[in-house]
């Protein structure tokens, strides 16, 4: 009778030792297939009119779009496949490629301006947007400091201080571009990533402090910045002009009601709504697919956000989960900010939405942080079942 507790523990083990097959989370990854999906949908409904009349194609951006959504699987098949370590040693010469992408980014040889912005980068036939590699090595920096300082994140000069002056660096370039919406994306999902760490929240709050009045500064010393500020706070007060963007929104989400006036049926993708297919691609999906079709893309990018959380929290080890947080929310709350803007709870960012507004930069980088996400996943699954 005494021994019989004793074979049943060390049964235990063996019944549980039975080696499981690993694999990536793949919820996520039917998630991000179906958003995907959907983009390639969406940018051909809200962007075919608009093509033909223009190009004399109505499928000129859908096969854009599908040569990003190619190279962006490709890239996230690659990621997928290495070893998310490996990130932690090229996290510096990620940092410095993207560092010097922003520099040449304000030569006009090398780069294309649009609408007064300087952001893309000319490679052969195609645009690259520098920015977008450079809030991967913001949070691949980022994850590799926190991890390396991990006893020191209550020492400002060491634990805090290089990561701010590495985050200034990058916002300052970014905001030269000018690309306010992308610094103030870099900056939040940094400063979350330094609270997660457990960075002295003294620092935090002084350097929240510090950057209001920059803020504020950066945003009321431009005029286009003013305006866009004023449309916000009353897009109505002109409609046909700074509101305009604003007010076609609420139009597009006010005709498709409950269920939407029916895919290929929006009005407002007729010449109302600009950047129909890019920054206001979410303001089509209201309209044909109605408030239903926009809980359900709010719904899909909640759960990619609880499955990237769930990732970092299961983590091996802390790199991965400093790198699974951020690259969650950097997905996350851009796509929080594109819909934000479209429903006139936030200003005019000119943002994507991830994996479904057309845009390759964003496309590709976007892709890429799924793959190691992915990967993450894996390495976390197989940890856990040895």
């Amino acid at each position: 009778m005494g021994s019989s507790p004793n074979r049943k523990m060390k049964e235990w083990p063996v019944r549980n030792s039975k080696p499981r097959q690993t694999h990536s989370d793949s919820m996520l990854a039917v998630i991000l297939a179906t958003l995907v999906l959907i983009g390639i949908v969406m940018v051909f409904s809200s962007s075919a009119v608009y093509a033909l009349e223009e190009y004399q194609d109505s499928y000129y951006f859908l096969k854009r779009h599908l040569l990003w959504v190619c190279l962006g699987s490709l890239t996230l098949w690659i990621a997928r496949h290495i070893d998310y370590h490996k990130w932690q040693a090229l996290a510096y010469p990620v940092m410095l490629l993207a560092f010097l992408l922003l520099i040449a980014v304000m030569f006009p040889s090398l780069s294309k301006e649009v609408g007064g912005a300087r952001r893309w980068l000319m490679v052969g036939g195609f645009s690259f947007q520098p920015s977008e590699l450079a809030k991967f090595a913001i949070v691949l920096f980022i994850a590799k400091s926190m991890v390396k300082r991990a006893d020191q994140l209550k020492n400002f000069a060491y634990g805090y201080l290089p990561n701010l002056i590495v985050l200034g660096i990058f916002f300052i370039l970014i905001l030269f571009q000018p690309d306010f919406g992308t610094a103030m994306i870099i900056s939040l999902v940094a400063f979350i990533m330094f609270f997660a760490a457990g960075v002295s929240k003294k620092f935090l709050a002084y350097s929240v402090l510090a950057i209001l009045p920059l803020m504020a500064s950066a945003i009321f010393t431009t005029e286009y910045r003013a305006r866009r500020i004023m449309s916000f706070l009353d897009p109505w007060a002109d409609p046909s002009n700074t509101g305009f963007q604003a007010v076609q929104s609420f139009l597009a989400f006010g005709r498709g009601g409950l269920w939407g006036l029916g895919l290929g049926d929006s009005r407002q993708k007729l010449f109302y709504l600009p950047e129909a297919h890019t920054d206001f691609i979410f303001s089509v999906i209201g309209e044909e697919l109605g408030f239903i079709g926009t809980l359900g893309i709010v719904l899909l990018f909640s759960l990619l956000v609880w499955r990237g959380f769930r990732t970092a929290y299961r983590a091996k080890d802390l790199f991965g989960t400093h790198l699974a947080l951020g690259l969650t929310l950097l997905v996350g709350v851009q796509a929080l900010t594109n819909m934000g803007v479209a429903v006139g709870l936030l200003p005019t960012k000119g943002l994507t939405l991830p994996f479904i507004s057309l845009g390759g930069s964003s496309l590709i980088v976007s892709m890429l942080c799924m793959g190691v996400l992915l990967n993450i996943s894996e390495n976390t699954i197989r940890h856990r079942s040895t």
